[in-house]
């Protein structure tokens, strides 16, 4: 059965029917063997996964884009069911798609997120300069920047940007995008928590209740990847935290 973790890279159930053992079974057997959960290796290497965490407010700001269907005006399937709401699928034709631009600042977690009608180069670009004004305004210089490979990123335009900011481009090598985990997994809290929390009846309903989540976000709510606190609490003299 261990042999067939490492080769295969499969979890206790699908271990289980190829053993022919109760799911159980399997999963007590890899505890035993200190075998770590399939998300905590890497889907490349097979290794685990090593976490880090940036000394500094600022060091490393991971940059990514979620693209998110928009609401039309009377609701989606969540309010109208699926049924009726299946037309809103053709986004060609529809209400089309929103691109939730996030900037994330590895160390304190805090993060900026605009809505923008696409990613392009200059879309992408122009975000940086502005995510990167609002860092400054709470007293944060941003250093370095990590993206994915998207053809955005890749561009004269975003490496120009960066150096008119004086910030250093990196990006996350091919098959790893768990190096830009962090703000993947504030997207990811963000639909649950916000995009997907309620049946909104229309698209501007959803981006009004947008603002007050993204501070309670970054103000109020205890985050567990930094034991608790909240993004704002781990920047120096940074007010707002009690409004």
């Amino acid at each position: 059965m261990l042999r067939l973790r490492r080769e295969h890279r499969i979890g206790p159930l699908r271990l289980a029917v190829r053993c022919r053992i109760a799911a159980s079974t399997a999963h007590r057997i890899l505890v035993r063997n200190g075998q770590p959960p399939l998300a905590a290796l890497d889907r490349a290497t097979g290794e685990p996964v090593r976490r880090y965490e940036r000394a500094r407010p600022g060091e490393l700001v991971h940059i990514d884009v979620k693209k998110l269907g928009r609401i039309p005006d009377g609701g989606g399937h969540r309010v109208l069911g699926r049924a009726a709401g299946s037309p809103n699928k053709d986004r060609r034709n529809g209400a089309g798609y929103a691109y939730l631009h996030t900037a994330l600042d590895d160390h304190t977690r805090l993060a900026y997120t605009e809505d923008l009608p696409d990613e392009t180069a200059p879309t992408c670009a122009a975000f940086l300069t502005r995510a990167t004004a609002w860092f400054a305004s709470l007293g944060i210089t941003v250093e370095r920047v990590l993206t994915d490979n998207a053809w955005a990123y890749t561009k004269h335009t975003w490496s120009q940007t960066c150096r008119d900011l004086d910030i250093q481009p990196r990006w996350t090598r091919p098959w790893r995008p768990q190096t830009n985990g962090k703000v993947e997994r504030f997207h990811r809290t963000l639909l649950e928590e916000w995009a997907y929390q309620k049946p909104y009846t229309s698209d501007r309903q959803r981006q009004e209740a947008f603002t007050d989540w993204l501070h309670w976000y970054n103000y109020h709510r205890p985050h567990t990847g930094i034991s608790g606190q909240t993004p704002a609490s781990r920047v120096t003299n940074l007010s707002g935290q009690h409004t």
